[in-house]
């Protein structure tokens, strides 16, 4: 009888050339119906197998089981392993321990294989078989083996022996790199557990501060609270001093403790770079002692939100509520702009009526409800700066001067100059004063009506106002505060009187002068007005002409001589002198 190979047993069967009927998977040689012959205890082999035993089983490493498998083959019989393989992935993977006989022919047929025992044909051996490496744990992978002669019983006894100790030792390395990657893989969960927990732990305190913030907020809004209700709630929350400035970096308000006694004047160029670089980096940033953020609704920039912290203490929660509270305080503060710029333009419109004329009952229902009373005495006060555009800006400055010397007022602007409706005769200076520091010049013109004591006498208390303004700016002394009352004989030329009856008087005084200067391109009538202008006084006249005395003196010889007048004579002199202010207000005169 010969035999042949079922799963890892060597059991006796038919002899048929090129392989044999397999019998049971797994099926102990003295179970069959032929027994096979056991090696006996003389046999070399048998006394080299437990110590192959204890090594396979000492690695714990598959691919140094392997490769003793391969070493001890020889101690089966005359065997030679041609190679071995490791199931990983699903796919076999050829052991760098592979024989000289070892072909592309045998690696292909050992990965096509599925768990089954096959011939293999080596060049140069007679016999040759891939055995599937099976245990407790499946398929661990093929070992092929070779010989150069056909194995006797005993010799295919062993090798059936080697091969089900190699794959029951693969199955306990397996076993316990498999407990390993648990183990470690528990580890790795138990740490991630660790870690999520304590996210977690940090995630819900995060939230709770975080609705508390919301929460302080959302009470501030929902009582109505302004600037000064959020400033403390940020501070609260914080415990660090919190401070606003307004857009040029003027202290608006400070809640905490160490407000300073006098704040510091802000350098413009330094604060408006400081405001670009925290604009571009977005969010709050730390300047020196302050994180600041800023407050800045659809990106046009109303002020600085700044927490003082000169010890660095500030963490993600400060920062979190500063946030909120700048989006916030954003709110508020463009709100209030808004309704500033409401309250402005019909501020505006009522001063628009006032000027044009308008009933009395809707004049004091409107005035009333700015705050304004109508039923007092009121002034028309016109303010023109030669350095400053009468934009919305001045017309802010203008109202804020008046409301700085105690002078309530109804604002608003035209082409060329600001106007008020004031309650009370404004006083004499100050207006112009405190609107010369506020603008930084001197270079400033302010006109004020008569009284009004109704609103339907406003209108002409503008031209008033308008008239004192023009006077003053073509006087001497341009810049100051000129009142209608003082003008005296001014009064009369204004708008409200026959222009052609001024023409008229004009040209007979200086008519000849006029015509004269126009022929000539002189200033006879310019010298003529200085003259008047300076009292008379030579030497004054010459300065402000810049011309010297001599010529001056040939220039009024030529004005009597031309215009057939006697500068001394007390009649001749006033007329001339009042036409040349009709000339000069009126009549477009130069300069």
């Amino acid at each position: 009888m010969a035999s042949c190979w079922a799963g890892n047993v060597y059991q006796p069967c038919p002899d048929q050339e090129g392989g044999l009927p397999r019998g049971r998977p797994g099926r102990h040689p003295t179970t069959s119906r032929d027994p096979t012959p056991l090696p006996t205890p003389a046999d070399p082999a048998s006394h080299e197998l437990p110590a192959v035993s204890r090594a396979l089983f000492d690695a714990r490493d598959e691919g140094e089981i392997l490769r003793l498998a391969m070493d001890h083959v020889s101690a089966a019989g005359p065997y030679r392993a041609e190679a071995g393989y490791l199931r990983e992935d699903g796919h076999m993977v050829a052991s760098p321990q592979v024989g000289p006989g070892h072909t592309s022919a045998v690696d292909r047929t050992v990965r096509e294989l599925t768990g089954r025992d096959v011939p293999v044909t080596v060049p140069g051996r007679s016999w040759g078989r891939a055995l599937a490496l099976y245990g407790p744990g499946g398929l661990h992978g093929y070992l092929v083996v070779t010989s150069g002669s056909r194995p006797t019983h005993a010799q295919h006894f062993l090798l059936a022996t080697l091969v089900r100790l190699t794959a029951a030792a693969l199955s306990v390395a397996v076993a316990h790199r498999r407990q390993r990657e648990d183990t470690l893989e528990l580890h790795r969960l138990r740490r991630e557990r660790s870690t999520l927990q304590r996210r977690l732990i940090s995630l819900v305190a995060e939230l709770g501060y975080q609705r508390a913030v919301h929460e302080a907020l959302a009470e501030v809004a929902a009582a109505g609270g302004g600037e000064e209700a959020i400033t403390s709630a940020l501070h609260e929350l914080t415990g660090f001093p919190v401070l606003v400035e307004d857009r040029f970096g003027r202290l608006r308000s400070w809640t905490g403790p160490g407000r300073p006694d006098l704040y510091p004047e802000p350098d413009p160029a330094r604060h408006e770079e400081m405001l670009q670089g925290v604009a571009r980096r977005g969010g709050p940033v730390r300047i020196k002692d302050r994180l600041i953020s800023l407050i800045r609704p659809r990106g046009e920039v109303l002020g600085v939100l700044a927490l003082v912290d000169p010890r660095n203490d500030a963490d993600e929660y400060t920062v979190f509520a500063l946030e909120h509270a700048a989006t916030s305080l954003a709110l508020e503060l463009s709100h209030l702009r808004h309704l500033a710029e409401v309250e402005l333009r019909l501020r505006r419109e009522l001063v628009d009526d006032l000027l044009t004329g308008t009933d009395d009952a809707s004049a004091y229902a409107r005035s009333e409800a700015f705050g304004h009373d109508l039923h007092r005495i009121q002034y028309v006060v016109v303010v023109q700066w030669r350095s400053r555009t009468a934009d919305d800006a001045f017309a802010r400055t203008v109202g804020r001067a008046a409301s700085a010397v105690g002078m309530p007022s109804l604002v608003t602007r035209h082409s060329d100059h600001v106007v008020l409706v004031a309650e009370g005769r404004p006083n004499d200076h100050a207006l112009y004063e405190t609107l010369a520091r506020e603008t930084g010049t001197p270079d400033g013109t302010i006109g004020v009506s008569a009284r009004c004591d109704t609103p339907d006498g406003i209108p002409g208390r503008y031209q008033e106002a308008l008239r004192a303004l023009e006077v003053r700016r073509r006087s001497r002394s341009r810049y100051g505060t000129t009142f209608f009352d003082d003008l005296g004989l001014y009064r009369i030329l204004g708008p409200g009187n026959e222009y052609k009856e001024l023409e008229a008087f004009v040209r007979e005084w200086l008519g000849p002068l006029v015509d004269y200067d126009g022929r000539h391109r002189t200033a006879l009538v310019e010298t003529l007005s200085r003259y008047f202008d300076c009292g008379g006084n030579y030497a004054e006249t010459a300065e402000s002409l810049a011309i010297h005395r001599s010529t001056l003196r040939y220039r009024l010889q030529r004005i009597r001589e031309i215009s057939g007048h006697d500068l001394t004579n007390v009649e001749d002199r006033l007329n001339l002198q009042v036409a040349t202010r009709v000339w000069k207000i009126m009549l477009g005169g130069p300069d």
